[in-house]
């Protein structure tokens, strides 16, 4: 009697296929079902899911309807006219786009996505930050909250703040709240003076420039991108500094042979998918605060109409004048 060859079940087709190259097949099929929950939610809510770059391939490529770095999603937001916005991103991403939409409802999945860098500064700050340089306009990165951005004259990004600093025509600036980021500002910017503030974001800044030459030590001819959050010494031993969309974009257009990314895990997987025949060495530093999204509680979410984020109307209309005057420059 010979052997016969184990018959493998065919596993239904679920409405996970844009996943198809991107997760396993099994990851795939498990993964399926909340997608189709959350894409009939979505139509019943009349409803968008906004996500950040650093998202996990689930939410980016599953069930994103949007997708980007903070300055993409600030215009998305601003652009939608969907009733439901759900920000699969940090808290106060989730905020910016309530500033911009007022009329709509905006969910965070988890209230508990903060940033160390919003954390990092407050309103007061701000207000003695201005009285120990009269005059100076603040220039606020957006990963701030309502209230330190109600408190600034212009927000901006990393994809933009060379550009935002340019546009006000002044010899000196107050940067906040991300020391790097400001200081490689300042760096392109050699004719106008930038204080920056002491923030700085708990996953770049542990970011090194000899993990960067032992990287080119193991990897010969390998592509570096760094993010400008992280310190000088990396941004210096890079062969592109960039926000998140200048490195997809990057990677997409020169399709190189090997590339390594230094900001936040998730982002590697996201970009390899434009990217097939590049070899993607990560050197990874997970931000804690993006992996409370999950597509979960993405499903959770759109089912119980949770959380809601809700500014207070007079900070709100303060920090829209901000973030407009940024989208108005770039």
């Amino acid at each position: 009697m010979s052997a016969t060859a184990p018959v493998r079940p065919t596993l239904p087709v679920l409405p996970s296929d844009r996943l198809e190259g991107i997760l396993p097949e099994i990851e795939r099929h498990i993964v399926g079902p909340i997608i189709a929950d959350i894409e009939r939610l979505k139509r019943e809510r009349d409803a968008i899911v906004l996500a950040h770059n650093y998202m996990t391939p689930d939410i980016f490529h599953g069930v994103a309807d949007l997708s980007g770095d903070s300055l993409q999603l600030a215009r998305m937001a601003a652009e939608t006219d969907a009733s439901v916005i759900v920000m699969a991103g940090v808290h106060f991403m989730a905020e910016t786009a309530k500033i911009l939409c007022p009329d709509r409802t905006v969910l965070i999945p988890d209230p508990r996505a903060g940033c160390s860098l919003a954390d990092s500064i407050t309103a007061e700050d701000v207000a003695a930050l201005r009285a120990a340089h009269p005059g100076a306009p603040v220039v606020t990165y957006v990963n701030t909250s309502a209230a330190v951005k109600a408190a600034s004259d212009i927000t901006c990004t990393s994809s933009n703040a060379v550009e935002v600093v340019r546009s006000l025509g002044v010899d000196k600036v107050l940067f906040l709240p991300d020391r790097y980021l400001g200081s490689w500002v300042a760096s392109q910017v050699p004719d106008i003076e930038v204080v920056v503030h002491d923030g700085a974001c708990e996953v770049h800044e542990r970011f090194t420039g000899a993990e960067i030459e032992e990287l080119r030590a193991l990897h010969e001819g390998v592509a570096v991108l760094a993010h400008p959050e992280c310190p000088p010494d990396v941004l210096a031993a890079a062969d592109v500094v960039g926000s998140t969309k200048v490195m997809h974009d990057w990677v997409r257009d020169h399709q190189p042979a090997s590339v390594a990314m230094i900001t936040e895990c998730s982002m590697a997987d996201n970009v390899a998918a434009d990217a097939p025949d590049t070899d993607f060495i990560r050197p990874c530093n997970m931000c804690p605060h993006m992996k409370r999204i999950t597509i979960q509680n993405v499903r959770t979410a759109l089912e119980t109409m949770t959380h809601e984020v809700v500014v207070d109307p007079d900070t709100a209309t303060r920090a829209r004048r901000a973030v407009e005057a940024m989208l108005a420059v770039a």
